[in-house]
């Protein structure tokens, strides 16, 4: 991939590890679901983050609309999946991260942002070039080509990855992604070597690093621990760690999976704690009880996305 004109990358999508090979700049549809048209669900201070990125002040997500896994349990369904959002320039985009900026957020949360990772390079450029100062957290399924990452050099100042799983068997049967291991500890790497080591600011705002998600599933102790383990392995204190307990049971899109018909017991989530804690992980974060709701799944409105009448 070459830096010097990013939207001819929508001409033979190669964003993501799909390689779908779609002229989406043409109109045709990626496997993300989208064209090169640009689609934004919500751009909103967000308060539910991890506490070195949300703070009081709020982490400055946006949320994209597409997405290059199929998860059967996304949270963000509408938006992932069934295109809700509602199309902008990349010139707008680049204003939402100064109007983000402007409300007082200690960061911008880029949500799902591979499927548009040309606009988003030129958003950022453009952004920061009128006064853009604050991290750039790249909130992402672990789901990328080091292309892609390569692409980011530079841009991005925190990384936020899901490792979802490290059994093939279960990327393919709950994200259509039998190949995701391949390329989620690839791409680890890169982003370890690209934003650590971390730095925080005075009030523990996280300003440069990489935080590594692991949403717990139940039924899925084994693969908990087994990713762990990895993670303590082969970045031990160079990461922050953030073990979820919020899998959420969304009735119709699981129904065909009677395993993921329950949320994470206290104990599941007590034992994959202690274990974690076990392996000598300290550098890392653990949710209370009580977010596995839909109350806390962001109302993809399009809040913040189109630019106020004055």
């Amino acid at each position: 991939m070459s830096k010097a004109s990013p939207f001819t990358l929508y001409e033979n999508c190669r964003l993501c590890p799909r390689e779908c090979g779609k002229n989406r700049r043409a109109g045709q549809i990626g496997f993300c679901g989208m064209d090169a048209a640009l689609y934004i669900a919500r751009a909103a201070l967000h308060f539910w983050e991890e506490p070195c990125l949300s703070g009081s002040e709020g982490s400055g997500t946006v949320f994209f609309s597409g997405c290059n896994l199929r998860c059967v349990y996304c949270q963000n369904h509408s938006i992932s999946q069934e295109k809700a959002g509602i199309p902008i320039t990349p010139d707008r985009l680049s204003e939402i991260f100064l109007e983000l900026q402007d409300k007082g957020a200690n960061n911008i949360n880029l949500v799902t942002g591979t499927p548009f990772l040309p606009h988003i390079i030129y958003a950022i450029n453009k952004a920061k070039n009128n006064g853009l100062i604050i991290p750039i957290v790249y909130n992402t399924s672990g789901y990328e080509s080091l292309d892609a990452l390569h692409l980011l050099d530079g841009l991005i100042d925190i990384y936020l990855p899901d490792v979802k799983y490290d059994n093939p068997f279960y990327a393919a049967r709950y994200s259509n992604a039998p190949d995701y291991t391949d390329y989620v500890w690839p791409a680890l790497c890169e982003m370890v070597r690209q934003c650590t080591p971390c730095r925080f600011d005075s009030r523990g705002i996280m300003q440069k690093g990489v935080i590594v998600r692991h949403l717990m599933l139940p039924g899925r102790m084994a693969d908990t621990k087994e990713i762990l383990r990895e993670l303590y392995r082969t970045f031990g204190s160079q990461i922050y760690v953030s073990l979820m307990n919020q899998y959420t049971v969304l009735s119709k899109q699981v129904q065909a999976y009677p395993e993921l018909c329950r949320s994470i017991t206290p104990e599941e989530y007590e034992e994959a704690s202690l274990f974690a804690i076990s392996l000598g992980i300290q550098n890392g974060f653990l949710q209370e009880s009580g977010t596995e709701k839909e109350s806390f799944i962001p109302a993809f409105n399009g809040e913040g996305v189109l630019r106020a009448e004055k």
